[in-house]
């Protein structure tokens, strides 16, 4: 990318204020300490410096900067050579191809079958000088699959765990479209794919888990979830009648869907903050969102245990 000379001045100009006084630049932030890595997550990738995470520019690059160093943070492996994969797509209002990048990272289990594990890490970027910062669409994701990578890491799983952050999924399931396309694995070794994007806004404490209704042998390994109180963990949105309401093709899992990849998608139903510029850190529901990420974690136990290897 363009940026790519000036990416570290930019992260320190952005990121070393926060970093060093933490404290002051979330002090909303509940103190509890399961997860509360995730909170800082989705507040550094919806800060106004990073001017809403739009594909191909400055802040963008600084999400996906700060993204490989938390993979690296974490320990997770590269599929090849680099956690980054690169693709091009054409924007939407546009005739120039771009270029997309994935950050892909994973976990060797004990089988080589995989887990995949997504979200994605861009948003729409600035409108009319206003920040559209999308800390629930979708940084709050991105923060639970760093919090699921961090667990995993220290207690192995037995399935191989590849964590994708995807690019360019509000132009199109792009990124996700690139990443099956070019499987850098074979697709036989795929046994489902979860993906999460908006976790973090719910004024009723539901949770969904979409895709059973494609996949029903995936409703009794999720029955064993054990949720934590106060959360309500639901099943559907993923039936064909249901119109706009069927999010089986409104986010990357679609993509995997579509390769006769399986999916269980985990999300919130609609707010007032959808792509508005309010979507912003101080608006998501943060004990909610740490119950939504540990129902999720849980999940992906379950599954790692049960399924196949």
């Amino acid at each position: 990318m363009n940026f790519s000379k000036s990416l570290p001045a930019l992260l320190m100009a952005s990121f070393s204020v926060c970093t060093l006084s933490f404290t002051s630049c979330a002090q909303d932030v509940i103190q509890q300490p399961a997860h509360s890595q995730a909170l800082k997550d989705v507040q550094i990738l919806a800060a106004d410096s990073l001017g809403g995470r739009l594909p191909n520019t400055p802040g963008h690059a600084k999400a996906q900067q700060y993204l490989v160093q938390r993979f690296q943070s974490i320990g997770l492996k590269p599929v090849g050579t680099q956690y980054q994969q690169n693709f091009k797509f054409t924007p939407r209002n546009a005739s120039a191809e771009v270029q997309g990048v994935n950050l892909v990272g994973m976990i060797q289990g004990k089988s080589d079958k995989v887990i995949v594990i997504s979200a994605h890490y861009d948003h729409v970027g600035t409108r009319n000088g206003k920040v559209f910062n999308g800390a629930d669409d979708d940084a709050s994701g991105i923060g639970a699959i760093l919090a699921i990578a961090s667990h995993f890491q220290s207690q192995k799983p037995q399935h191989t765990l590849v964590f994708v952050a995807f690019d360019a999924e509000e132009q199109g399931l792009r990124g996700s479209k690139a990443f099956v396309a070019n499987l850098p694995f074979a697709k036989e070794r795929i046994l489902l794919d979860v993906n999460l994007d908006m976790v973090s806004i719910s004024e009723k404490n539901e949770l969904y888990a979409s895709g059973a209704y494609h996949y029903p042998s995936f409703k009794p390994l999720l029955d064993k979830v054990k949720v934590p109180e106060g959360l309500n963990l639901r099943f559907g949105h993923d039936r064909p009648e249901q119109g706009h309401d069927d999010w089986t093709q409104q986010s990357d899992h679609g993509s995997f869907h579509n390769a006769k990849i399986p999916f269980i998608y985990f999300g919130v139903e609609d707010h007032p903050h959808y792509h508005q510029e309010t979507d912003e850190f101080r608006n998501i529901h943060q004990a909610f969102y740490l119950k939504a990420v540990e129902t999720i974690l849980r999940a992906v136990q379950v599954l790692d245990k049960e399924l196949p290897s």
